[in-house]
C-alpha cells in the first residue's frame, strides 16, 4: 500500500534550474512508487515578470541581474548541463540565447491542470524542453500552441485563451500567494502544503526526503 502526497511544484519555465529538479523528482518518485502515490501540481512563479515582450539577451540579463561575467555563467551553464544530462534534460550547449517573458506559458500550464494533471505535467516539461532545449521564444503565442497541441492539448481553445485575458487573474493569484509564503527562489517543492524542498536537488535527496515524509503520514494516518 502506498501513500499519497499532494506534490506543489512552483517554478517558472525560464529556470534552467527548475528543468533539473524535476526530472530530478521524477527519478525518485519512479523509485518510491512502491512507497509513494503523487499528486503533482504546477504552480507558477515568475523570475522575471515585468521582462518585455521583446526579452533580453541572456548574458546581458545575467550581468545586470547578478553581476556575473560572461565566462562564470559559461562555467554555470556548463555544471547545469550536466546536471541536466544525470536527470535525462537536454540542455542546448550554447545557451538559450534570450530570456522571454513566461506569463502567458503559465496561463496555459493554469488551463492544462483544469483539464487533467497528467497533461499539465506533460506540458511543463514540454514548455521547458522548448525554452531550455531549443531556445524557443516561448512568450510567443504561435510557439505556445504548437508546443500545447503536441502534448494533446487543443490547438484552439489554447489560441483562444492567449488571445484573452483569461486565467490570468488566477496565475496572479496563485504567485502572490507563494511570494507571500515566503517563497522567493524556485524550483520549490511543497509535499502535503506542510514539507518544503527547496532548488534543484539531486535525485537522492528527493527520495529520502519521499521515503520520510511518507512514514510520517502514514504513521499520522495511522
Amino acid at each position: 500500500m502506498t501513500t499519497t502526497l499532494k506534490i506543489d511544484f512552483v517554478s517558472d519555465i525560464a529556470c534552467p534550474w527548475c528543468a533539473v529538479g524535476l526530472g530530478a523528482l521524477e527519478q525518485a518518485l519512479a523509485r518510491t512508487a512502491d512507497t509513494v502515490t503523487a499528486e503533482m501540481h504546477f504552480q507558477p512563479f515568475e523570475l522575471n515578470p515585468q521582462m518585455g515582450p521583446q526579452g533580453q539577451d541572456v548574458t546581458e540579463h545575467l550581468t545586470e541581474k547578478y553581476g556575473s561575467t560572461a565566462e562564470q555563467q559559461a562555467q554555470i551553464r556548463e555544471t547545469i548541463r550536466q546536471r541536466g544530462a544525470e536527470v535525462g534534460f537536454t540542455f542546448l550547449r550554447e545557451g538559450r540565447g534570450r530570456i522571454w517573458n513566461t506569463f502567458d506559458a503559465h496561463r496555459l500550464l493554469h488551463w492544462a491542470g483544469l483539464e487533467h494533471a497528467d497533461k499539465q505535467h506533460a506540458l511543463k516539461k514540454a514548455l521547458l524542453e522548448a525554452y531550455h532545449g531549443r531556445a524557443e521564444n516561448v512568450s510567443d503565442a504561435e510557439v505556445l500552441v504548437r508546443v500545447a497541441a503536441s502534448v494533446g492539448l487543443d490547438a484552439a481553445r489554447a489560441r483562444a485563451i492567449l488571445a484573452s485575458n483569461e486565467y490570468a487573474d488566477a496565475v496572479r493569484e496563485t504567485e502572490q500567494l507563494y511570494l507571500q509564503s515566503g517563497i522567493h527562489s524556485v524550483p520549490a517543492v511543497i509535499i502535503n502544503e506542510k514539507y518544503l524542498i527547496s532548488g534543484g536537488q539531486p535525485a537522492d535527496a528527493f527520495e529520502q526526503a519521499l521515503r520520510k515524509i511518507a512514514t510520517d503520514v502514514s504513521t499520522v494516518q495511522a
